[in-house]
């Protein structure tokens, strides 16, 4: 469970930041499509010494790396529409409460009662999030992205138990999603969007290149080793980070009412890693 605890709260430093650096791009879709690629394309040497995963495990890489274009696309769109401070905390944090809730009664993955309280007091936190300076577009694209978050957290903690190897599975998603989301792209023709992204502003997309892939790689290992309620909601404590530099550092409005809401919705969490 410390390995579980450990690699869940260094993914969450990591999230926080590439979804800022992504947050601050002009074009998100582009700045997406090339972090990610650049993620898969430094996955790959990786990937060639750790082997692949098992064959059993390449059904759920292929179902997810699908919901992740559905899920850059919700963060994009949410990210154009509101605040970081709103966007972000409000995304993470439905995407834990339904994988902890899905995990549950899906996986059949055991959570105490005290975990329930934990749960509850997260779904508090988000009323309280949504009840000031969010506009109806903005909610619906960051609750959007939160399904498709949890949709892919219950798939991965499924499929990474039959990979044989947490790390294989997670650099074999970050290819394939890298491939998934090029097509998507390519269909909509942001091919030249995606180049021109790529000249100016390379450095920083290859920092959160690196990151997407350290991150998500580290949740995955982690769900080897804990229940998927209790690494996903873990992993969320980077709500409050996305909070605090939304108010901090792009000086957004309502930032001290975001961050308390934030702070609720850690409080929650910290009873469930109790509780777990």
């Amino acid at each position: 469970m410390v390995t579980a605890t450990l690699l869940a709260l260094s993914a969450a430093v990591l999230h926080a930041t590439w979804n800022l650096i992504l947050k601050v791009s002009e074009d998100r879709d582009a700045a997406f499509w090339a972090q990610w690629l650049i993620g898969a394309v430094l996955s790959v040497p990786v990937l060639a010494v750790v082997g692949l995963p098992d064959s059993a495990a390449w059904p759920y890489l292929i179902i997810s790396a699908a919901v992740q274009v559905v899920y850059v696309t919700g963060l994009s769109r949410a990210y154009t529409h509101g605040d970081f401070s709103l966007a972000y905390p409000l995304a993470r944090g439905s995407g834990a409460l339904l994988a902890a809730v899905g995990g549950a009664v899906l996986l059949g993955q055991d959570l105490p009662s005290l975990a329930w309280v934990g749960v509850a007091i997260v779904t508090v936190s988000l009323l309280l999030l949504m009840g000031r300076g969010a506009s109806p577009v903005s909610l619906r694209w960051a609750i959007f992205t939160g399904i498709a978050i949890a949709t892919y957290s219950l798939v991965d903690a499924t499929g990474s138990r039959h990979a044989g190897s947490g790390i294989a599975y997670g650099l074999s998603l970050q290819v394939l999603t890298g491939v998934t989301i090029s097509v998507a792209g390519l269909a909509r023709g942001r091919q030249r969007a995606m180049v021109s992204m790529l000249r100016s502003s390379f450095w920083r997309l290859l920092v959160a290149g690196v990151l997407v892939t350290a991150s998500y790689t580290m949740v995955v290992v982690a769900f080897q080793y804990a229940p998927v309620g209790y690494v996903s909601v873990l992993r969320e404590s980077s709500v409050l980070i996305g909070a605090l530099a939304g108010w901090l550092v792009l000086r957004e409005r309502l930032g001290v009412h975001r961050l308390v809401s934030a702070a609720v919705m850690a409080g929650g969490l910290a009873l469930l890693v109790a509780a777990g």
